[in-house]
């Protein structure tokens, strides 16, 4: 779990802080002996050493040689405080020129960027930015980083999703780093810890019925030099997210994107939709007189108009499709909507006939009232 989620104070005084909005500082009170600039790096220099516990308005009122309340002057609470911070952390990122080497090259500059200023800010890893910081320096650091993509024939949210892919696995890299780091905190180092536990183990462990891990588990052991390796994993971790996403790419130019629903180009063509369904799918071709594009259903007489609309319902679900979310969306719309239909076409269901079957209940719900 995070320690803190970034952009979790007041926007609009966040993002004019930023930005550095004059209309932000108040013009009133007392004399402003330090600019919002020594503020943010007094707080990034207590996260730096001690955390993020560590930033209160006190500690950064001290470290800056203010008094605690005249540090509200500067910023309204420590949630704008931790924006402020956050964003001059990624202003402060170098950024490597990449432009004409391989993608590949570029997508691993990014991640030993990252890689970098995580290992100087530790605390950034540990603060969720689902809503960043909007400030220059995040939306510089975005702007830089997408141009790692720049050449692949990738949409933007596939661009805007392999960034993200990249940066969520630095980052979780990092936590692994850090983790290592508290262990061996408590004095005790890797190999100290195996020299206790590895006989204990021995007493009670059957290689023979955990063959795999008893195998393996020494194998990598004795090549790391202890359970884990943090490093090598952060290694081979972004070896195979570039691995990934050259396959996603290759996959790409091959015109075969599994990841989304296929294209639909003869919809447009096949005349107004239904509106409960408009703008997700076409509709069925019109049905004969007989309710059946099927000459032999025709030649029998009139459907039965419930298994029509189960027809027609199936198959603008079929043609929809049901890859991913939005289809599994469409499937239960499907579902719901078959529903009240049977349930219109007989006169003796319980929710819809005035008349119920006896030990019904009776819906008195107005229709507008009922939710599906």
């Amino acid at each position: 779990m995070a320690d803190a989620r970034s952009s979790s104070g007041d926007p609009a005084r966040s993002i004019a802080l930023l930005w550095r909005d004059p209309a932000a500082l108040p013009r009133r009170g007392p004399a402003r002996a330090w600019d919002l600039d020594a503020v943010v790096a007094a707080a990034i220099g207590l996260a730096d050493d001690g955390g993020l516990a560590a930033v209160t308005i006190r500690a950064v009122a001290r470290v800056v040689g203010a008094a605690p309340m005249s540090l509200y002057t500067y910023v309204p609470g420590k949630a704008e405080l931790l924006d402020l911070m956050l964003d001059a952390a990624y202003a402060a990122m170098p950024r490597a020129d990449t432009s004409g080497r391989d993608w590949p090259e570029r997508v691993r500059a990014v991640a030993e960027e990252n890689r970098v200023m995580f290992a100087e800010h530790p605390w950034a890893a540990r603060v969720s930015t689902g809503r960043p910081p909007l400030g220059p320096g995040s939306i510089g650091k975005y702007e830089h980083e997408l141009a790692a993509f720049d050449g692949l024939g990738l949409d933007d949210v596939d661009r805007d999703a392999c960034l993200a892919f990249v940066v969520e696995f630095v980052r979780a890299a990092a936590l692994a780093v850090q983790d290592a780091a508290d262990a061996r905190a408590g004095g005790q180092d890797d190999a100290q810890w195996w020299a206790q536990a590895a006989p204990v183990l021995e007493r009670v462990l059957d290689p023979a019925a955990y063959p795999l891990a008893s195998r393996v588990g020494a194998a990598a052991g004795a090549a790391h030099g202890s359970a884990a390796d943090p490093d090598h994993a952060y290694r081979f971790g972004l070896d195979r997210v570039l691995d990934g996403l050259a396959a996603f790419v290759a996959r790409g130019r091959a015109g075969t994107t599994p990841d989304r629903a296929p294209a639909r180009p003869a919809v447009a063509a096949r005349g107004p939709a239904e509106p409960a369904i408009a703008g997700r799918g076409p509709v069925v071709p019109a049905a004969t007189e007989c309710g059946s594009t099927d000459p032999a259903v025709a030649a029998h007489g009139p459907a039965d108009p419930a298994v029509a609309e189960r027809d027609h319902s199936d198959a603008a679900a079929a043609e929809r499709g049901v890859a991913g979310p939005a289809g599994r969306l469409d499937a239960l719309d499907t579902e719901i909507r078959r529903g009240r239909r049977a349930r219109a076409a007989d006169p003796a269901d319980p929710v819809t006939s005035p008349h119920p079957r006896p030990g019904g209940t009776h819906d008195d719900t107005a229709p507008g009232d009922r939710t599906a």
